[in-house]
């Protein structure tokens, strides 16, 4: 795997473009839509439409219309090991000589390189710590190869020639220097040892006499045709290198696989754990850092104690929402680039200056469809069929009191791109999907719920659900229990659930909690915690302010 230490910095920066929790069409198709739309125009930066919850039915039929994939689930916003990765780093291969693989960690300036098996899996990690622990030890008694070693691993590190004797010959032995009289040494030599002699012919013939494994000559010293007559008849490879005999002595101990000095239990973590979760192990461990492991255990990138030292936060551009509560979670740790609402401005706070857009049409892809055009990029059919369903979604097709005129036409231009009629494709939309009998009452709840802060540490949810006839008010009592369930659970002031028929105009508001505060913002009177809302259509512009201003 090639390494550039600038690698982490020239990868294009990614931006989430998120919806709200519980999303509805609009949620999905704004972020769809902007970030096709933000690609196009800002190629520095890679743009992701992430979606908070599952598809309701009517979303999951106008992506299916649109030929669309759904966006990506972003459980949460916060730093993950995967953020913060080298995603270019060297590995080497268990039969890496140790030189080569020490080489590859000077020249990344990195304090550990993983080491993999013939498959790609991780076998352990080389750390310098392991280097310099080998090297203390080397210096107290006679080197030995750490494990079975090549002699063409050796050729390799002494940067020298195999004159004669098979290459694929593998040893185990103890490293001798001969810069001396052998006298005593005689009785120390074994076959399986290497040694390295100079210009001391005697020598050569006495080492080769005593069964050594492998003969090095150094300093380039030509070797009398003897001396390799001898080596043949034994079967003993000779290697020259032009290194001399103490240098090539180091070096034949780092000609031994990397595997055999390899930590064979490294810290590793997976790309999606939090970066709070792995930082103190990171910190923690003699090496500083952490492999990232991919699900079949090959290393996908390096987290080092750098690494996690101010690193930067995940970054976001909101839209159809500006809502803490019906964000993602993490939302205080990320950087908000943007956003784009067509709702009131909420409880979201920035610590620098951001382009916020809160516009009063009827729905968010009327703001992106006006871009669009404004930019002159062309959305793609799927794009258009998307932004076509949620502004007739979000407008009842065109008939709710939140529709302006900017609505009408955003609309009736997707449709003529597309060939269609926007009435008859909005008709077939909430046809297709008001049939809800299947999903239960908690199901039902939560398919669009939108949370709102009072201050005080005060919430309400408000819900909707739009279907065609008034079947779903026949399971009102199963419903308010789910509402009254979710209302305790998570402490809200009050819950609400709008079932609004598209095919009368017109809501019935059940209500779980205070619903005192409800009557009081409708002027009227609940009948088994329903109330009665002829005309009103809209959660943003006819529901939601009346409950806020009561509260």
């Amino acid at each position: 795997m090639p390494f550039d230490p600038r690698s982490r910095h020239l990868r294009p920066e990614r931006v989430y473009v998120c919806g709200h929790q519980n999303p509805d069409t609009d949620s999905i198709s704004s972020a769809l839509a902007y970030a096709e739309l933000k690609g196009a125009l800002d190629h520095t930066r890679e743009y992701v439409p992430v979606r908070l919850g599952e598809l309701n039915a009517q979303t999951s039929w106008a992506l299916e219309r649109a030929g669309a994939e759904a966006p990506q689930l972003l459980p949460h916003i916060s730093l993950r090991a995967g953020d913060v990765m080298r995603e270019e780093f060297p590995v080497a291969e268990i039969g890496t000589p140790l030189r080569r693989a020490g080489q590859m960690m000077v020249s990344t300036g990195l304090d550990l390189l993983p080491v993999v098996d013939g498959d790609g899996h991780l076998a352990g990690v080389l750390t310098e710590r392991a280097f310099a622990r080998r090297y203390v030890r080397d210096s107290n008694e006679v080197p030995r190869l750490l494990d079975s070693t090549s002699v063409e691993a050796m050729v390799e590190v002494l940067e020298g020639e195999l004159i004669t004797g098979e290459g694929g010959l593998c040893v185990d032995g103890r490293v001798w220097v001969l810069a001396r009289e052998l006298g005593g040494m005689l009785s120390d030599l074994g076959t399986g040892d290497v040694a390295v002699v100079g210009d001391r012919h005697d020598a050569q013939l006495e080492a080769l006499e005593l069964g050594i494994a492998v003969l090095v000559v150094s300093n380039a010293t030509p070797v009398p045709e003897s001396t390799l007559a001898r080596a043949r008849e034994k079967g003993t490879p000779v290697i020259a290198t032009p290194l001399d005999s103490y240098v090539a002595g180091r070096m034949i101990t780092l000609s031994s696989p990397c595997l055999a000095l390899a930590e064979n239990d490294p810290l590793t973590v997976q790309a999606r754990e939090l970066v709070e979760d792995i930082s103190e192990d990171v910190k923690d461990v003699s090496y500083r850092a952490a492999v990232v492991l991919d699900r079949d255990s090959r290393p996908i990138g390096l987290v080092t104690r750098a690494d996690l030292v101010d690193p930067s936060p995940r970054k976001v551009i909101l839209v159809d929402h500006a809502e803490s509560a019906q964000s993602v979670p993490g939302l205080e740790e990320a950087e908000i680039v943007e956003i784009l609402d067509h709702h009131h401005i909420g409880s979201i706070e920035t610590t620098q200056p951001i382009r916020a857009t809160f516009d009063p049409v009827g729905c968010t892809c009327t703001l992106i469809a006006e871009r669009f055009g404004k930019s002159g990029v062309i959305p793609t059919s799927a794009t258009a069929t998307m932004m076509l369903a949620a502004i007739l979604s979000d407008t009842v097709i065109m008939s709710s009191p939140t529709t302006t005129d900017r609505d009408v036409a955003a609309a009736r231009a997707l449709a003529e791109s597309l060939g269609v009629v926007a009435e008859e494709f909005g008709r077939e939309m909430f046809e297709a999907s008001s049939d809800v009998s299947d999903l239960d009452a908690d199901q039902l709840l939560g398919r669009d719920l939108k949370g709102y802060d009072l201050g005080s540490g005060q919430t309400i949810c408000i819900g909707q659900v739009e279907t065609v006839g008034d079947a779903l008010l026949e399971r009102a009592g199963e419903l308010h229990e789910a509402a009254e369930s979710l209302r305790e659970q998570s402490g809200h002031r009050l819950v609400a659930l709008m079932i609004t028929d598209v095919s009368v105009g017109g809501t019935q508001l059940l209500i779980a909690g205070d619903l005192a505060m409800a009557e009081r913002a409708f002027g009227t009177s609940a009948v088994d915690a329903l109330i009665p809302l002829p005309g009103v259509m809209s959660r943003k512009k006819q529901v939601a302010p009346p409950l806020l201003k009561a509260a």
